[in-house]
């Protein structure tokens, strides 16, 4: 009973490691080597907008919907778009 466990988990393990190597793969060629290093200081700040690029851009490269490769600039418009407006305060003193 403990080794069909046990088996399950390095079943799973070596799936999700497929999974990991798979996705950071499409990442490494559908950017740039800029468009990459941003991604990887988001990722420090705030993990789960960077998932969420990553994911956005496996699913257009699984889908056949990405033609270049994503830039630096074309990143933070992306960035942007995830992030929505945010709105700026400006406090005056009397």
């Amino acid at each position: 009973m403990y080794e069909q466990k046990d088996d399950q988990q390095k079943g799973d393990s070596q799936e999700d490691k497929e999974k990991k190597a798979f996705r950071e793969n499409i990442i490494r060629m559908a950017l740039t080597s800029e468009a990459r290093q941003r991604l990887a200081n988001i990722r420090m700040v705030k993990p789960q907008i960077a998932q969420t690029i990553e994911e956005y851009i496996v699913q257009l490269a699984s889908s056949g919907k990405l033609k270049q490769v994503i830039n630096d600039d074309q990143l933070k418009e992306l960035l942007g778009s995830i992030q929505g407006r945010k709105r700026e305060f400006t406090i005056k003193r009397i």
